[in-house]
């Protein structure tokens, strides 16, 4: 058989027999290579090893250690996890099982409640297959033979998908579980090495409340023990920094049934915390050029068809109220707000870019099942600016917004991003050339800027392209803040204009830009990066004030009143209990100083304080205590 040739990542090429499989391939390039391989790219598309290849073509074999490779691995993970399930209990059906971040799920319908204490035996089953090092074999089938397959084992949420697809299905067996699924797999169940199940949680089929309410499985896998073992540590601080514990234990927020899920009540410490966010927001935004404007929380129903919100956006906004026999709605955005304060006189050419911001408060109905804490709910306050320009100023705003972008986020202490440019999706609107024009402009932006970033094809919104910016916490997690998008729609759809040099009319562009996201989503994140331990810059309290015992309480009484005098955050815990028990309950509320004052401090007219976490004390003059905190303030430590 003729030879073909085979490029490698590094370079190399190498010469193979035309029919050669990938594993074939993986074991003339080593050993260790072919024991760790799990699939592999023959140009752009990943498949399995038992690929044959008859032509020349660009090959990476893939192992855990690549993202795409860690994706098959945990997918096939997913597959055996099923499997498991299905072994040990009777009249389960399946539904889906996806990889998700950090690990997989899988959706059963099954009468047995599943539950932690089930995590044992269904981890001890994997092990049993795996142990069996079954082989994971791809058929494809007609769709008539999958949906018969199917139907007569009772998967009725199977059946269901097939109907939805193509004449062609593939299926995917290991062992005696078939399941419906593209792929592609791991070779055999004996690639899969550590895993762990960590979560049961209820979900509907298909996602609609309306369908089967399903028990979904969370569980993750890993190519060695201790890369498991270290990702369940960080699970464990994921669950000591939990927003919603900390929410509660420090008095910054609460959610009440009472008045609605999804609503946060700001209690005094965390409504604190929240205008210092605001206050330096504020603050920034004039320094940088921009004003601030304010907008109504509802508007008249046809300001929303005009926008286009309700064609493209309505199952997140609420229904409509009647006033007057006219319809409302509460807003879910601020824009068509500020494209209404445009709209409000001729504008010319000479006074653009006008950049306008403001901190709105929003509504969106959210499912009930998707609301978590404040990383998800239904009435927030968008860290929402709006930037009007002319087609040649589009770049240079671009590239401005960026920059304000990352020194505000390094301000509150996060230095790692990852950065997604997402262009023009399957529907959209505005011309071609517009589309070239705004995407260009974006990447040109963050080429000017050196910095890295991704394509990300086809995720764009149907309005413009963006670019959308995750920060990175200090386990390492991503989260979606940032957003930087153009706008061709409301500006067409609102018929803005603006007079050009030439005396005509033209069309401005519309940027749509949050540098936070949303203050509740942004505080939470901040919880959790810093476990409530806010520096002292943002802390609700920065200094606590106790007297040793109640003969130094008017001395602390005097102390404390200069503290907040002088603009310190300071609190006076005067409480009839030990100093011992008042420090640790200091340490617990994660304030950054205590003052600590006693004979030797009233008579000397100073303070003894201790930093949180340090233990260690220092003697000082309250002025120089004063000053510490400031200096600390403008460095936002």
């Amino acid at each position: 058989m003729p030879d073909i040739r085979v490029t490698f990542p590094d370079g190399a090429v190498r010469t193979f027999t035309k029919g050669v499989t990938l594993q074939a391939i993986a074991e003339a390039v080593g050993p260790r290579l072919a024991k760790d391989a799990v699939a592999g790219k023959i140009d752009d598309e990943i498949v399995d090893l038992s690929q044959t290849l008859d032509r020349d073509a660009r090959v990476t074999i893939l192992t855990p250690r690549d993202p795409e490779g860690l994706e098959v691995y945990r997918h096939s993970s997913s597959h055996l996890m099923a499997y498991a399930v299905k072994e040990l209990f009777e009249d389960v059906k399946v539904a889906i099982g996806p990889v998700i971040e950090n690990g997989f799920y899988y959706d059963f319908d099954t009468s047995h409640v599943l539950t932690p204490e089930d995590f044992p035996a269904i981890e001890s089953k994997m092990k049993e297959l795996i142990a069996r090092d079954l082989p994971f074999e791809r058929e494809v089938v007609p769709q008539a033979d999958a949906l018969r397959f199917f139907e007569e084992r009772g998967e009725t949420y199977k059946k269901e998908i097939v109907e939805g697809l193509d004449e062609q299905i593939t299926t995917y067996r290991v062992g005696d579980f078939v399941d419906l699924c593209r792929g592609p797999h791991v070779p055999s169940s004996g690639k899969i090495k550590a895993y762990k199940l960590t979560g049961v949680a209820g979900a509907y089929w298909r996602g609609s409340e309306m369908n089967p309410m399903l028990q979904r499985l969370y569980a993750t896998s890993w190519p060695t023990k201790k890369e498991l073992d270290e990702h369940l540590e960080r699970l464990e601080e994921a669950k000591r920094r939990d927003h919603r514990r900390l929410g509660r234990e420090l008095e910054l927020f609460s959610i009440s049934e009472e008045l609605g899920p999804g609503l946060i009540l700001w209690h005094p410490k965390g409504a604190r915390v929240r205008n210092i966010i605001e206050d330096h927001w504020r603050k920034e935004h004039y320094r940088h050029g921009y004003d601030l404007v304010a907008s109504p929380h509802v508007a008249k129903l046809q300001l929303w068809e005009t926008s286009g919100h309700t064609a493209f956006y309505r199952e997140n906004m609420y229904s409509p109220m009647e006033v007057d026999e006219t319809k409302y709605l509460v807003k879910p955005m601020n824009c068509p707000f500020h494209v209404q304060i445009f709209g409000t006189k001729t504008r010319s050419y000479r006074d653009l870019p006008f950049r306008w911001a403001e901190l709105g408060t929003v509504y969106r109905y959210e499912r009930s099942g998707v609301l978590h804490g404040l990383m998800r709910v239904r009435g927030f306050t968008q860290d929402d600016a709006h930037i009007f320009c002319r087609p040649d100023q589009l770049e240079d705003e671009i590239g401005t917004v960026l920059q304000f972008v990352f020194s505000m986020l390094r301000t509150f202490g996060f230095e790692e991003y990852e950065i997604f440019l997402s262009t023009r999706p399957e529907k959209y609107v505005g011309s071609l050339d517009d589309w070239e024009h705004a995407t260009g402009a974006l990447e040109a932006a963050l080429k000017g800027l050196r910095v890295e970033f991704a394509v990300d094809p086809g995720e764009g919104v149907f309005y413009g392209p963006k670019i959308d910016i995750k920060i990175k916490d200090c386990l390492g997690r991503s989260w979606q803040c940032s957003t930087v998008q153009v706008d061709f729609n409301n500006p067409e759809r609102f018929n803005l204009g603006y007079v050009g040099s030439d005396g005509e009319q033209h069309r401005p562009i519309m940027v749509h830009r949050a540098l936070l996201g949303s203050i509740e989503r942004f505080f939470g994140i901040l919880i959790e990066h810093y476990g409530g331990a806010f520096p002292l810059w943002l802390a609700p309290t920065q200094v606590r004030v106790l007297p040793v015992s109640e003969k130094f309480e008017e001395y602390a009484r005097k102390v404390h009143k200069q503290l907040i005098e002088a603009d310190v955050r300071s609190e006076l815990d005067d409480r009839n209990e030990k100093l011992g028990f008042r420090i640790r309950e200091g340490e617990l509320q994660k304030v950054p100083l205590m003052l600590i004052l006693g004979e030797r401090e009233q008579e000397a007219e100073n303070v003894t304080y201790r930093e949180r976490g340090r233990g260690k004390q220092a003697t000082t003059g309250l002025e120089e205590l004063v000053t510490l905190v400031k200096e600390r303030e403008q460095q936002r430590q």
